[in-house]
């Protein structure tokens, strides 16, 4: 959990963080998750969140920081975890005593414990259920900006309502991480913004409505359970008492609503009409402001976060830097320096040598292994190595390239 605090001009005032696996040690987690023993499964522990939260308000407290300058807060959660809010917990949020940790207030209020993160891929039948109610891959992306992903939030609501219906009756608001989180600053249930609420399968990208074909293959009532979205953007109302009287937040201190990761990293970097962003990471993320958009069967379109009237295309690689690494050990001794030399050293186009690197199974487009193919498009074992860098570099971009051309 991070913290930033910044001033009109964006300078970074104060910033701190709470590591979940060595800050909380009582809740065991690794990396800040349950993997279970089916391998598909992994959860984060809801309290584990809101202690965290208690944890870094006090440490900002006991540095000294003023918190009655704040004008308002917003923030980010990890797209598609979803939190589960038991019967009658509105109350308890609401009236929650300035002399507690709010954790302590909390303990009882969730009907599941453990939420289903991003990193869950149970849900492959709630996924294939929720296809065919609609009439297909496609036509589910031309709804909801993606076709059925496990680890998106309808799929997971379904498997909850399927295994645990009693679990689910006593649900009175499902949150996404992110409206979960304004929720605790708001002392009430947050909305859903439009930009996370395109990550779950659920919400029609074009109206800004819930889908009532989606949400029927889900579970019964579940518009009750998810509130109305709103735009990214708006003001939710002023912080909860709570944190005036227990950290000495303003009461006019503003709550705006909070949204995705991937959402606000397209705000953060302030993108434009036109403009791509490519993530490097461990994976490979890359995103675009789009007006026109055609969703496909790879990639994700969501609602864009600073203007709701046009888009953002999202495309993932599992084989991103993890890859890279791979090739620079094998082909440039481990050294970055090497590699960028050979890569110099070729022209673009590699002469027509073309490869594809999937170390793990891809998820843009589902494919396995290393395919390298010569200028006369013969299949080959292998390339000299810096003809096999620059074959790596340039293909990935490539398929960045194309993928996101079909995406409008």
């Amino acid at each position: 959990l991070k913290v930033i605090a910044i001033d009109e001009q964006l300078r970074v005032i104060y910033e701190d963080n709470v590591h979940f696996d060595k800050d909380l040690p009582e809740f065991k987690t690794q990396g800040g998750v349950y993997i279970h023993s089916d391998r598909l499964t992994v959860t984060s522990p809801v309290l584990m969140w809101v202690k965290a939260l208690d944890i870094i308000l006090e440490k900002m407290k006991s540095s000294g920081f003023n918190f009655s300058q704040v004008r308002a807060l917003s923030g980010a959660g990890q797209q598609h975890g979803s939190v589960y809010w038991k019967k009658g917990s509105i109350q308890i949020l609401k009236n929650a005593s300035s002399e507690l940790p709010l954790h302590q207030s909390l303990k009882d209020c969730f009907s599941v414990s453990n939420s289903p993160i991003w990193m869950d891929s149970s849900t492959a039948s709630q996924c294939n259920t929720l296809e065919k109610a609609v009439g297909g891959a496609q036509h589910l992306a031309n709804i909801t900006g993606s076709r059925a992903y496990e680890r998106f939030t309808g799929n997971q609501i379904a498997k909850i309502y399927s295994q645990n219906p009693e679990v689910y009756l006593q649900t009175e608001r499902i949150s996404l991480v992110s409206s979960f989180a304004a929720s605790l600053f708001l002392g009430a249930y947050a909305p859903i913004d439009y930009s996370d609420g395109s990550g779950m399968n659920l919400l029609q990208i074009w109206e800004k409505t819930w889908s009532v074909s989606c949400l029927d293959a889900c579970a019964p009532g579940l518009e009750e359970k998810l509130g109305c979205p709103v735009p990214s953007h708006s003001v939710l109302g002023p912080i909860s008492p709570y944190y005036s009287q227990r950290y000495g937040f303003s009461p006019d201190c503003k709550i705006v609503a909070f949204t995705g990761d991937n959402p606000a990293s397209l705000a953060g970097m302030r993108l434009q009409e036109g403009d791509i962003a490519i993530s490097l990471g461990t994976s490979d993320t890359l995103f675009l402001w789009i007006q026109e958009p055609t969703p496909a069967l790879e990639g994700h379109i969501l609602c864009n976060p600073v203007d709701s009237q046009t888009y953002m295309a999202l495309l993932c690689f599992k084989n991103g830097s993890l890859m890279r690494e791979k090739i620079r050990d094998d082909c440039a001794s481990g050294s970055w320096d090497e590699f960028s030399k050979a890569l110099s050293s070729t022209v673009a186009g590699n002469n027509g040598n073309l490869g594809f690197y999937f170390d793990v199974m891809e998820i843009t487009p589902e494919a396995v292994g290393i395919h390298r193919f010569n200028r006369d498009n013969r299949k080959v074992s292998d390339f000299p190595k810096e003809v096999e860098i620059r074959a790596l570099i340039e293909g990935q971009f490539m398929a960045k390239r194309i993928h996101a051309e079909k995406l409008g």
